[in-house]
């Protein structure tokens, strides 16, 4: 058996991971990825040290080494960065796909094989196969309410070899009931939601340190100004709530379907099915992530293009003479934007992601 870091976050999931790899005999370690700190901003409200003491208390009560592996920097360069850049594209960017292909099973796994350990584990529900061809696969969680698949489209073939995804065969429920047994400390602490150094800060407070306001027209479809907003950037396509402008007198509500940077201007339309902008037939995908072989050809494929957004069928897939694919739904799909990731998927197998150039 090798040597494997476990990321701990301090939630009962990844703990739950330790806890299982502990009792099967690995050699295990626990480490708390530090992705951000009050030095690197303040205004955050990441509870990182809530987290840290979290995940030293599982180590204590496994009796297993503990460390804080330091990727601050690395975390500012690849996802932080990513994330103001893509917003002030106006694209919709998924820093948490991102940071499990170059934080979590990136530049921690380097420092995991660098320090002696050969894989590293995490608390994500899904789990690795073993197909007849030779390949492994990532498939989805076995718990259909927290299957976490999504999130790792665009991890990399040489990545999957060296993670291990202890808990994807289990439910929810029974992770917790494990913990309890077991007198780990955050059996009964609550899951953590949204980007970590965020905390209780909303997105667009935190764009607003890094992207200056440009007021700009609220338009409908006929070009007729409805009202006007602070900028673009705190938008997204298909968004409904916030947007300012009041249902019309039959209590159709409006929704966000385009934005035009050049003119800083946000187009609405009623959010109903005969809303064509609203309803995308196609998309292409770019910058194309295969898992295991690329997936061109195969029969039977599923796309998912949102974490909570069911698996849904394809007609077919074009290769673009830029390397794009052009992706052919069986029924249009509602409200997609540039940016977001897309998810192949045959069966519950995992085949890889790229990201949406909608419109």
């Amino acid at each position: 058996m090798g040597k494997i870091l476990v990321g701990l976050s301090g939630g009962v999931d990844s703990a739950v991971a330790a806890l299982l790899l502990r009792r099967q005999g690995y050699d295990i370690a626990g480490a708390y990825i530090k992705t951000w700190s009050d030095e690197v901003d303040p205004f955050s409200d990441c509870p990182g040290s809530e987290d840290i003491a979290f995940a030293r208390g599982v180590c204590e009560r496994l009796n297993i080494p503990f460390e804080i592996v330091n990727l601050v920097d690395t975390y500012q360069d690849r996802i932080v960065r990513y994330l103001i850049e893509g917003y002030r594209a106006g694209t919709t960017p998924n820093p948490d796909v991102m940071c499990n292909r170059e934080i979590k099973f990136g530049a921690f796994l380097d420092y995991a094989k660098s320090h002696g350990f050969d894989q590293v584990a995490t608390g994500h529900y899904c789990r690795k196969i073993p197909s007849a061809d030779g390949w492994e696969y990532i498939a989805e969680g076995l718990d259909p309410n927290k299957d976490q698949s999504y999130f790792l489209a665009m991890v990399t073939p040489a990545q999957l070899p060296s993670v291990v995804f202890p808990i994807g065969h289990l439910l929810k429920p029974e992770v917790r009931k494990m913990a309890h047994e077991a007198g780990l400390p955050n059996a009964a602490r609550k899951d953590s939601q949204g980007i970590c150094f965020l905390g209780k800060v909303k997105i667009n407070d935190f764009l607003a340190k890094y992207i200056p306001d440009e007021p700009g027209p609220i338009v409908n479809l006929s070009g007729k100004v409805l009202g006007e907003h602070r900028g673009v950037h705190r938008y997204t396509i298909g968004q409904r709530k916030g947007i300012g402008i009041p249902s019309n007198t039959d209590n159709k509500a409006y929704v966000v379907i385009a934005k035009d940077l050049e003119s800083h201007t946000l187009i609405v339309a009623f959010d109903e099915p005969t809303t064509a902008s609203l309803y995308y037939p196609e998309v292409r995908v770019h910058g194309i992530s295969h898992i295991t072989h690329p997936f061109i050809g195969m029969d039977n494929l599923s796309v998912r293009v949102r974490y909570r957004d069911p698996r849904v069928p394809i007609s077919s897939m074009v290769p673009e003479s830029d390397g794009s694919l052009r992706v052919i739904f069986e029924s249009p799909q509602r409200a997609l934007a540039t940016g977001q990731i897309m998810a192949f998927y045959q069966d519950d197998r995992l085949l890889g992601g790229g990201i949406m150039i909608a419109g």
